[in-house]
Order: C-alpha cells, then sequence, then structure tokens
C-alpha cells in the first residue's frame, strides 16, 4: 500500500506545484507569470516570501524525495534507473534549500546575495538533475519497466526542456516573458516525472 502511494508521489508533485504557484501568485500583487521568475514569489521582501516556501518549496521537496526514493528502491532494474531515482531526490532536496534560501527581490542585481547565490546554486542543481534523470531512463536496459516509447518520450523532454531554458536566457537579457518560457521549460520537466511515475504505478 505504501509503495503504491510512493509511485504517484511525482505526479501529485506536479499538481501541487502548479496549484501552489498559482495561490502563491495571488497574494502576490501585481505579480506576472508572464514576465517574473516561480522564484520571485519566495523573494526576500516579497509579500509571500513566508507563504511560498510553505507551500511550495517544503512539501514539493518531500513529494520528489518520496518519489525518487521510491525509483532508487525499485528491485531488479538496471543501475541507471536506480541513479534517476537518486537524482530526482537531488532535486527534492535542491528544493528545499531553494526555498530556505530566498533570492534577491531584484533577480538581475548585479552584486547578489549569499542567500541569492546559494538559492541559485541549488536551482541550477534541481535544473541539472531533471535533465540527467531521463537520459538515464531512456539509456536504461530495463525494457521490462521501460517501454521503447517513454524512452523516446525522455529524449524529447530534454530537448524541449533546454530549448526552453534557451529562449529563457535570451529573454533575460530583454527582461522579457522570463517568467513564461521557465514555466515551459520546468512545466516540460514536471510532465515527464508524471509521466514516468504513472508508468511505474
Amino acid at each position: 500500500m505504501l509503495a503504491s502511494l510512493w509511485s504517484v508521489t511525482g505526479v501529485i508533485a506536479t499538481v501541487w506545484l502548479v496549484v501552489g504557484v498559482a495561490v502563491a501568485g495571488r497574494y502576490y500583487p501585481g505579480y506576472s507569470h508572464k514576465t517574473q521568475f516561480c522564484s520571485e514569489l519566495g523573494a526576500s521582501g516579497s509579500p509571500t516570501e513566508k507563504l511560498s516556501p510553505l507551500i511550495n518549496n517544503y512539501p514539493l521537496g518531500l513529494l520528489f524525495c518520496l518519489f525518487g526514493g521510491y525509483v532508487a528502491g525499485l528491485d531488479e532494474v538496471s543501475v541507471l534507473l536506480t541513479l534517476s531515482g537518486y537524482l530526482i531526490m537531488l532535486h527534492g532536496l535542491g528544493t528545499w534549500v531553494a526555498g530556505y534560501y530566498p533570492m534577491d527581490s531584484d533577480p538581475y542585481i548585479k552584486t547578489p546575495s549569499r542567500e541569492c547565490i546559494i538559492h541559485s546554486w541549488a536551482g541550477f542543481i534541481m535544473l541539472l538533475a531533471l535533465l540527467i534523470a531521463p537520459i538515464l531512463v531512456a539509456l536504461s536496459p530495463t525494457t521490462e519497466v521501460i517501454s521503447l516509447g517513454f524512452r523516446l518520450g525522455s529524449i524529447l523532454s530534454v530537448l524541449g526542456a533546454i530549448y526552453y531554458l534557451w529562449a529563457m536566457a535570451k529573454a533575460v537579457k530583454n527582461k522579457g516573458n522570463t517568467g513564461w518560457y521557465q514555466r515551459i521549460s520546468y512545466g516540460i520537466q514536471l510532465v515527464w516525472l508524471s509521466s514516468f511515475s504513472l508508468t511505474l504505478m
């Protein structure tokens, strides 16, 4: 029963994040999901500095760790699949750190604070973890668990996430629709996570 619950935490995390960001955004006057980063909801001095980590980072970190632990604990699967589970757990740990250490109120600040630097590194580790995990799953020889279609989908999800990260980087230079591209890129990663969760059920 507990294992079955753990297997669906990947889906729960995706739904939780969408709802949590939407709720936090409602308590941030003038917040724009199109032009502002998700992390600005928990930025230092923001109206939702305390609320956002409580309803987003901390429960999400737990959900990611539970799902990653479930994947890492699967029996009779390849080492690559097990490593993908540890990477998902690492994503969860990074989510906690990014919530505990807020970014600066100005995302384009030239001299970021120590907390913002830690936040940024945590975000970078989170990003890498969910980019590498699908690649490992795609390369895993555990054909009884992972279908060819899901392998191909995993590679496409990585390419899609990287494309929108590149688009976000371009938008940062112009201070444009950074939030929009960030959400699409991370959304692709979370859709993969949910699909992975459903595949393992």
